[in-house]
């Protein structure tokens, strides 16, 4: 009989959700306490959380046949020297539509002037300037996931054009023209916007660098809503200071919560939130779990597989 772990602090409503469903022969236990964890079911054979909590019991579960995490970013279960003899999922494929509504708003926000039209009116002054618009704008992918899929189909709606940068896939076909390997500069010229929606890798690690950054149009604006990581935010901040890129909007950086003496929360044409561009929506998250468990106890590759090389 499988017996379940539920680690996570939202360990109560997953509970109920997934015990709801009356998953045959499965034994739930939940907490959000690593420690209760382990002094619990150290003989658990499939575990259900948050990667960051997951990762404080992995050494001693030594029954793990399943981790079905509920982050669609799994780091800090692939940190060198961590286990790899179980399978790992995460969740993919529910964060497209909220990480589009959080660009677009962004874009419409810059493009139709939103906040300096909104200061105008604190001054009780006329503001006649023409706005933007996204039609006709070119729009850059650093990553065309599940997630960079949803933004190209979104893009397109706004009559924008789409360009992608992948490791290897062309499959989206509301991506225009894609870009691999050494094709980076040749990707980011004559962007618009460049949105960065790349999973924390060692692949990816600065990805965005000061010779990409210089290859944008000094127009362009970059929004990053995958990994803090794949930025090099000293060499961010210097080409905004300077004027060499048209803003940002920033929702993860490489440390989290942004220090509150971190240089860009001072620069110019900056946009920062508090990783909030899309959150666990848990009937979405346990809904993937309850649809792998039949797939495990029959021994079928489960849905939303990490690979550990790749780390996605």
């Amino acid at each position: 009989m499988p017996r379940l772990l539920i680690l996570s602090r939202d360990h109560a409503v997953y509970h109920n959700l997934i015990a709801a469903t009356d998953p045959p022969g499965l034994t739930i236990f939940a907490t959000q306490d690593p420690q209760e964890a382990v002094d619990n079911t150290a003989d658990a054979e499939i575990v259900f959380g948050e990667p960051s909590l997951v990762s404080q019991v992995l050494t001693q579960l030594p029954r793990l046949r399943w981790c079905q995490c509920t982050w669609a970013g799994v780091e800090p279960l692939l940190r060198p020297g961590m286990r790899r003899d179980y399978l790992l999922t995460n969740v993919r494929n529910v964060y497209g539509p909220q990480m589009s509504e959080y660009v677009f708003g962004y874009l419409l926000a810059i493009e139709r002037g939103i906040l300096p039209r909104w200061q105008a009116q604190q001054r009780q002054q006329w503001n006649e300037s023409i706005p933007g618009r996204l039609t006709g704008k070119l729009l850059g992918l650093l990553g065309v996931g599940s997630i960079g899929v949803h933004l190209a189909s979104t893009a397109r709606h706004f009559g924008m054009r789409v360009r992608g940068f992948t490791r290897h896939s062309e499959s989206c076909p509301d991506v225009e023209q894609y870009f691999h390997g050494s094709a980076l500069p040749e990707f980011a010229r004559g962007l618009d916007y460049l949105v960065c929606v790349l999973p924390g890798t060692s692949a990816t690690r600065h990805l965005v660098s000061a010779s990409l950054l210089s290859a944008l149009p000094a127009h362009a604006w970059l929004v990053n809503i995958g990994r803090g990581s794949a930025i090099d935010e000293a060499a961010l901040v210097a080409a905004l200071n300077a004027g060499q890129l048209g803003g940002a909007v920033l929702d993860v950086f490489q440390q989290e919560p942004l220090p509150s003496d971190h240089p860009l929360w001072r620069t110019p044409n900056t946009y920062i939130t508090a990783h909030v561009a899309a959150r666990n929506h848990p009937p979405d998250i346990a809904a993937l779990f309850i649809e792998n468990y039949p797939r495990f106890l029959r021994g079928d590759p489960l849905l939303k597989q990490v690979d550990f090389e790749l780390g996605y």
